[in-house]
């Protein structure tokens, strides 16, 4: 290939923006241009590193092989994009290896030649080794515990500039978010936990911008084809992609902003390839002026939430069941086991273990049925209300459009709610649908102490039932096994307990038109419900499933408890048993031996009234 056209292109290369054109003709002359067929290696894992490696046309891939062989893909590499970068500066040997996965061109720079480079035009080598830094540490910044994939190190180095309202910065090239997103990443490195951990709520997003693009389009507002790309991006989000790319901390301030334009953003750019044009080239297609049109973070943010904590309620209710059906078939198995009742930790009345159980799995489904109705709530959205509810900058026909097209987009019943200023202001079905998350913690939590109790021992606590052994209890004590499952759980609920008054204060502090706290109530909503469907999920599978119960220990305690003499009292009357019940207690004995001792019934008299089917019940007793 000719010098000029090398030099041309280097230019638009990210590591040589800076040089002048003599530094470039010098760079260009040393370039060595290589052919590769389509699965050539252009290098290899654990071989040295030699060159810097510049894709002028076609695709590389950058994989790395696991133990077996296989191979893993990493990033892939267009033109305009380089890798080996590290090369010019050291010759450690590559921990990846690349290969072209269309016929490609590569543009390679030689170390050796760059040494030269360096001692001929040290001002130039200068330049590229400062750019080069730069892209190594931009590349290991993203490949942080925060980054947004295990790929992230493997960005490209090419940027593209972007402007906002505060100035200009770069943008990584591949990344389908914008200067807003890039600004939000730098401001709130609050939690670590992204957008993207939960994709339910980056689908009702892309929901909602649907059923907006939709209804400009429907109002005259938006072309037909800019409303098919966006409509395409949409969909894409909708059916799982893109989703590495929403990557705004979920507590943020703003009042969701940060959130809505990096969904703008995403959204805008991927459009931007359907309709030809490369990402950042924003008159085509523009994050505010076409992909927030007619609407405001204030209405597009809490409508998003809503539709995803319905899509996300009906998942923690089928794990709730699934729960739920285990304690049954937990009680339908224990139900011929007769063991003491207690109050206040006190030797009570007989029941069954299977009562005990069943009690669990009638007081989890009741749950059920408050989520429901708690998450009813979510249908009513203030979508048109735009910045506090009075519909600026929407057609008057927009609000009822855009709603029908989200019931159409979403499956769920959405309306319209009767006033939009009020809505916009109001957090009151958060906190409702909150309250219920609570009171199935509190639920739980109090399940989890009673299997801990019911299991404790198992020599010198209670023994009656036993948990399935998940891991050695003690790094000193040898043979101890805890409790892990049920102790998880409750600390779970304390957590949810936690977000609950978190969400408590947060809706209390709206000020007049708009609640600014609303991500820290997202936040903590999503949270307590994640937390709360993988604890229930692992309570059932790796604890309740597993339960085992000790007959003779539970029937021992009723044999020997105090607590029998209640069940006596209808037979034998109160002042006997009263008797009986303090000679019991004074001299150690059990209500069952003292009972045949004195003569006062039969053992086939006692053991009759005694019986599982005797004990649970109301009973007619003939005196």
């Amino acid at each position: 290939m000719q010098i000029e056209p090398i030099v041309n292109f280097l230019k638009d290369i990210a590591l040589f923006k800076e040089l002048t054109d003599a530094e470039l003709h010098r760079l260009a002359e040393a370039v060595q241009e290589r052919q590769l067929e389509e699965g050539e290696l252009l290098f290899e894992e654990n071989q040295r590193r030699t060159s810097v490696h510049i894709v002028y046309d076609g695709e590389i891939e950058l994989f790395k092989r696991g133990p077996q062989g296989e191979a893993s893909r990493l990033a892939f590499f267009r033109k305009f994009d380089f890798l080996g970068e590290g090369a010019l500066m050291d010759d450690y040997p590559h921990s990846t290896s690349a290969r072209a996965l269309l016929p490609a061109t590569v543009f390679s720079i030689h170390r050796d030649d760059f040494n030269r480079l360096f001692e001929e035009q040290p001002a130039a080598a200068g330049k590229i080794l400062s750019r080069t830094a730069r892209v190594i540490s931009r590349r290991m910044r993203q490949a942080s515990t925060r980054a947004v994939n295990a790929a992230a190190q493997y960005v490209s180095g090419r940027t593209r500039r972007e402007h906002d309202l505060l100035g200009e910065r770069d943008v990584p090239f591949e990344y389908y978010y914008g200067i807003q997103t890039l600004r939000a990443l730098e401001n709130f490195p609050i939690t670590g936990i992204g957008l993207s951990h939960f994709p339910r709520l980056i689908v009702a997003l892309a929901q909602v911008k649907l059923a907006c693009a939709r209804a400009n389009r429907d109002l005259g507002l938006l072309s037909k084809p800019l409303t098919d790309a966006i409509e395409s991006a949409c969909l894409e989000i909708i059916n799982g992609r893109m989703h590495t790319h929403f990557v705004v901390d979920m507590m943020q301030g703003g009042a969701g902003t940060s959130t809505n334009m990096n969904a703008n953003e995403v959204i805008a750019n991927r459009a931007l390839e359907f309709l030809g044009y490369e990402k950042g080239e924003y008159e085509y297609c523009h994050p505010n002026n076409h992909v927030n049109l007619s609407q405001s973070t204030n209405d597009v943010y809490p409508t998003a939430l809503k539709i995803a904590l319905l899509a996300t309620n009906d998942s923690i209710v089928e794990t709730l069941h699934s729960l739920s059906l285990s304690f049954r078939e937990k009680g339908k198995e224990f139900g011929h086991i007769l063991k003491m009742g207690r109050t206040q930790l006190q030797d009570a009345v007989p029941m069954t273990l299977g009562q005990e159980f069943e009690s669990y799995a009638v007081t989890l489904a009741e749950e059920m049925v408050r989520l429901q109705e708690n998450a009813q709530l979510f249908l009513e959205v203030n979508m048109g209300g735009t910045a506090i509810g009075t519909g600026i900058n929407t057609d008057p026909r927009y609000s009822e459009t855009v709603v029908k097209h989200l019931a159409e987009v979403t499956g769920w019943k959405t309306r319209l709610a009767d006033n939009l200023v009020e809505a916009t202001q109001d957090t009151g079905a958060f906190v409702m649908y909150s309250s219920a998350t609570k009171r199935l913690a509190v639920k739980l939590s109090k399940i989890s102490n009673d299997l801990r109790l019911l299991s404790s021992g198992p020599r010198a606590g209670f023994n009656e039932i036993n948990l399935p052994p998940m891991q050695p209890g003690s790094s000193i004590m040898p043979g101890k096994v805890n409790p892990v499952i049920p102790e998880v759980v409750n600390q779970i609920a304390f957590k949810v307990i936690g977000n609950d008054n978190t969400i408590t204060m947060a809706a209390e502090a709206g000020q007049l038109e708009l609640n600014v706290m609303e991500p820290v109530i997202v936040q903590s909503l999503f949270e307590s419900l994640e937390m709360l469907d993988n604890g229930m999920r692992t309570l059932q599978h790796r604890c309740i499933e597993g339960i085992t119960a000790n007959e003779e220990v539970c029937r021992g305690y009723v044999e020997r408890s105090i607590g029998i003499v209640t069940a006596l009292n209808p037979v034998l009357g109160y002042e006997i048993c009263s008797s009986l019940a303090k000679e019991a207690f004074q001299n150690n004995l059990g209500i069952y031996e003292l009972v045949l001792e004195k003569k006062l019934l039969t053992r086939e008299q006692l053991d009759d009234i005694l019986k599982p089917e005797n004990m649970i019940r109301p009973q007619i007793h003939n005196h």
